[in-house]
């Protein structure tokens, strides 16, 4: 099963919300992009509901997923809508860090600010390898420690319910 496609109109209705709630804060040149996490409805929902209960406040991308769509890395202080596997957009981020590394630089803070399994290092690595195992045949790769991670801290800034404080 795979999640639906997003709903682009309520998105960009939701970063309309909090344009104008929060112009000072709000200062992307452009939309922001309109993502999810995972890649299947049940992790989609599941990683979503770690973001809206403030227990998720990071996540790690491979670099050539960028690539593969088109869109530019991440940088610190740009917004992005989170949806659900239904494609309804739940919250706006923004990203408050980042480092480029490999597998092998992810470490505890990371893993626990990822907010995942059981938090531990160990469970992010084996998580994240059977992830980007699965994930990388569709961006053309075959997935190894050595590809490059973009590791992103966020903070919720919208909608006011689920937003950190």
């Amino acid at each position: 099963m795979e999640n639906a496609p997003v709903d682009r109109t309520a998105a960009l209705r939701l970063w309309e919300e909090y344009r104008s709630a929060r112009p000072a804060l709000a200062t992307d040149r452009e939309p922001p992009s309109v993502e999810r996490f995972g890649d299947h409805p049940a992790l989609t929902d599941e990683l979503l509901g770690l973001v809206l209960a403030g227990t998720k406040r990071a996540t790690a991308s491979l670099l050539i997923e960028f690539a593969a769509e088109g869109a530019p890395a991440p940088r610190i202080g740009d917004h992005w809508i989170a949806c659900d596997s239904a494609g309804r957009p739940r919250a706006v981020l923004r990203t408050t860090g980042l480092r480029l590394g490999v597998f092998g630089d992810a470490d505890e803070a990371f893993a626990r600010d990822e907010g995942e399994d059981d938090l531990s290092l160990a469970s992010w690595r084996e998580g994240h390898r059977r992830y980007w195992t699965r994930l990388a045949p569709a961006l053309g790769a075959t997935w190894t420690e050595e590809h490059e991670i973009v590791f992103e801290h966020f903070s919720v800034v919208w909608p006011p319910e689920v937003a950190d404080r």
